[in-house]
């Protein structure tokens, strides 16, 4: 442990500056200084559990953007298009058989009803996402604090992916039940789009019918925003002091 008023009186004593009583003086004011000595090394166990707290952290800074009206709608990065399936529809909207039946209104109305089913079961996703933080086992977190930006984010995602998106699944299919966009559920705009599409296609050249899974596709895409965001505040907790909120934070991202 070394003294901040010892090294003082050494260089000062070193290059001659001052009197005897200057001297004695400045160690008199000095004698409030306390001192600074190095932190006990970080623990396995610190680690990991700072490395879940960012990751919680970075859940809840998630789920609070993109529960935002238009958080998903609007992005260029979030926003939920159609699924690839249906890209046939997309492609052939202005087919004049399909404008008869409205599809140009059909397919906005489906697209943006997704998006906002996304953006109203973000919150839902908190508790099971910090539910699989905390029952996450971390075999090396030091390997993991020193592994990149956001490490502890692809760490999650590998280990947890598929629980969460089962875990997920039941309350996006509750979302995309209920009315949402002019009171029309997401399944009923969807459905609407593709059985009056499918309908066309059955008599129509060169149209094929088509046919995706709604509850799965909007899952994987609010999971891939979901996880996008808890990376960027894994990076900003890594980068930025001032986003280590608590001792914790502190004390195990500081030791970078």
């Amino acid at each position: 442990m070394i003294k901040i008023r010892t090294a003082l009186l050494l260089t000062l004593a070193a290059i001659g500056m001052g009197s005897c009583d200057v001297t004695q003086q400045l160690a008199k004011d000095l004698g409030n200084i306390p001192t600074i000595s190095t932190s006990t090394p970080l623990t396995q166990t610190e680690v990991s559990n700072g490395l879940k707290r960012a990751l919680s952290v970075g859940t809840e800074q998630a789920a609070a953007t993109l529960s935002q009206p238009n958080a998903v709608l609007k992005s260029p990065i979030y926003h939920i298009a159609l699924p690839p399936q249906l890209s046939v529809i997309t492609e052939n909207k202005n087919n004049p058989l399909l404008q008869a039946v409205g599809i140009s209104n059909l397919i906005d109305q489906a697209e943006t009803s997704m998006n906002l089913a996304a953006e109203k079961s973000m919150n839902l996703a908190k508790p099971i996402f910090l539910n699989a933080i905390q029952q996450m086992t971390i075999q090396d977190a030091f390997a993991l604090l020193n592994g990149g930006d956001t490490a502890a984010t692809h760490f999650l995602r590998k280990s947890t992916y598929n629980a969460l998106f089962e875990a997920f699944k039941p309350e996006v299919i509750k979302t995309i039940e209920q009315p949402i966009l002019s009171g029309v559920s997401t399944r009923t705009a969807y459905n609407q789009l593709v059985t009056k599409y499918n309908n066309v296609a059955a008599y129509a050249p060169g149209l094929n019918k088509v046919d995706a899974n709604l509850e799965n596709y909007v899952t994987h895409k609010a999971l891939f925003a979901l996880f996008e965001e808890v990376k960027k505040a894994e990076f900003n907790i890594r980068e930025n002091p001032q986003a280590r909120i608590d001792d914790l934070l502190k004390r195990v991202f500081g030791s970078l």
